[in-house]
């Protein structure tokens, strides 16, 4: 690949970028001009429901909260592995095999260290 063709190899990238930029800007104008403009004093509250809040916006979640769902995250990540290990388990062979199993072995373990230590405990 020469440096003369390089910048016509990008072509299709600048095309489709200047489609899905045109796509984007005539939705929004569409969506301007064919919107119902009729703004009242109920619409324009902070909440359409008419609803006043009862409480702040900005109220503070427990810990907890916040633990359970790195958690979910942090787990659900590592079994995204999975899906590539599978595909792949014929080129792998026996040593793809023992490296996944010590892999789920190291996620059983912290999965139930967290269990034990009461992280996924909601109340």
């Amino acid at each position: 690949m020469s440096a003369v063709n390089l910048p016509s190899n990008y072509l299709p990238i600048l095309v489709f970028f200047f489609i899905a930029l045109a796509f984007g800007v005539v939705t929004i104008l569409m969506g301007y001009l064919v919107r119902p403009k009729r703004p009242y004093l109920e619409k324009l509250h902070a909440y359409e429901s008419g609803i006043l809040p009862d409480t702040d916006a900005r109220m503070q979640f427990p810990f907890r909260y916040y633990l359970i769902a790195m958690l979910f995250v942090l787990f659900d990540i590592e079994m995204v592995f999975l899906y590539p290990w599978a595909v792949s388990f014929n080129k792998l062979g026996l040593f793809g095999l023992i490296e996944m199993v010590l892999f789920l072995l190291i996620l059983f373990v912290g999965y139930f260290y967290a269990w034990r230590k009461g992280a996924l405990e909601w109340d």
